[in-house]
């Protein structure tokens, strides 16, 4: 049970403040319902959803050291809601931790640079930690089936992880990254029904759609179709990158497999508020590319 009011420092990202803005909205809706407390961090940067490394380590560790210092300045958790911000920044934070002892000569370089900025340091005092495990994990599952109004009963989720989320870190031991069950759990917890399928803890392709669309399109088609003949009525993925890959380009992917498809495709955020008694106009349900109609229809709106 919660004794106090949940804070975190909220990294919102750049993919939920542009092609996905309602998962920025239904991320404010489902916390608001819950009291949970948000400071955006205004000030963060793009966490460059890992191509900085391709170029410098340095820019990147220096970049989200930044991230994470803006958090450390308010003494709260870093708190994302993107499968892919979470992998890259808490590797950041994993690796920066360990240079205190290890490395402490490249600890003080990227601090020297965040230094020149007009920055504070990096001081490696807070986690790093994504919106699903700060529900499984701070919140509590009980305490969320307690605040459902409405059921999802009947309802079958097939989870879409992202591969970001599941790489190991050693500071992040919420799950098993071959056999994870917290969105399963989540769903169970809103009354819903898992689905399991192959390419549920696999990549969605986005990482290779700019230079192999083709090859992209036809990973993200395989799991739709996987998902569908596991009997889903929908995705859920806590990763807006894989939500671009898998509903903002199904109509493109349905052309590359010679398939129709038509399975909606949900941020956890979403699926969680509507338990919670959120209207669909303020979960943004009418802006995704794969209409979310069948999905409330089989709710009972």
């Amino acid at each position: 049970m919660l004794h106090q009011t949940l804070k975190y420092a909220y990294f919102p990202g750049c993919v939920a403040q542009g092609a996905c803005r309602e998962l920025y909205q239904s991320t404010q809706a489902l916390t608001q319902a819950l009291g949970i407390q948000l400071i955006e961090l205004k000030k963060a940067a793009c966490c460059g959803s890992g191509t900085f490394k391709e170029d410098s380590q340095l820019l990147e560790d220096t970049v989200n050291a930044r991230n994470i210092a803006l958090a450390e300045e308010l003494n709260l958790p870093l708190l994302t809601h993107c499968s892919t911000c979470q992998g890259v920044i808490g590797h950041v934070n994993e690796r920066l931790q360990a240079s205190q002892t290890s490395n402490p000569a490249y600890l003080e370089q990227v601090n020297s640079l965040l230094h020149k900025e007009g920055c504070s340091p990096y001081q490696g005092s807070t986690e790093v930690k994504h919106l699903l495990y700060a529900l499984v994990t701070d919140y509590g599952l009980e305490e969320i089936t307690k605040r459902v109004t409405r059921k999802l009963s009947g309802l079958k989720c097939a989870a879409f992880y992202g591969c970001y989320l599941l790489r190991a870190q050693k500071l992040m031991p919420y799950d098993d990254p071959f056999n994870p069950q917290a969105m399963e759990n989540v769903f169970q917890a809103v009354g819903a029904t898992p689905i399991y399928y192959r390419g549920r803890t696999q990549c969605c392709g986005w990482p290779l759609a700019s230079y192999a669309t083709t090859q992209s399109f036809k990973m993200a088609g395989m799991h739709i179709q996987d998902a569908l003949a596991a009997g889903a009525d929908c995705l859920v993925t806590p990763c807006p990158l894989c939500h671009l890959n898998l509903d903002s380009r199904q109509p493109e992917v349905e052309k590359v497999i010679g398939h129709k498809l038509g399975l909606p495709v949900l941020h956890l955020p979403q699926l969680i508020a509507l338990a919670l008694g959120v209207s669909p106009e303020e979960l943004g349900l009418e802006r995704h590319i794969v209409s979310t109609t069948s999905v409330l229809e089989k709710l009972g709106f």
